[in-house]
């Protein structure tokens, strides 16, 4: 089966999102993930998110706005999770029981 979504540089992620990112992480106020700050937790920040989902709104995708520093942990579990419907998990301490 051949997958019709279209390539990421289709999407709008190619050089100009590139610089635009790095720009981004760069500025000191986005250089931690807001979700592990939230939890009290300081990492780096290596993904910008669209806060609201652009779905090809290119005026949404460029809005600065928009954009929140994420780790990719957060981005690529928590965030999903929550436009998915869901909740984010919780973290797991060194118990191993949620924190």
């Amino acid at each position: 089966m051949k997958d019709s979504r279209k390539s990421s540089t289709q999407r709008g992620y190619g050089y100009k999102w590139q610089k635009a990112r790095e720009d981004f992480l760069s500025h000191p106020d986005n250089v931690l993930c807001v979700m592990c700050t939230d939890r009290g937790i300081t990492t780096v920040a290596t993904v910008v998110d669209h806060i609201i989902p652009h779905k090809g709104d290119m005026k949404l995708f460029w809005s600065r706005s928009n954009w929140q520093p994420l780790c990719k942990p957060c981005h690529d579990r928590d965030k999903q999770a929550i436009e998915k419907g869901g909740t984010p998990r919780p973290d797991i301490g060194v118990d191993g029981w949620p924190a």
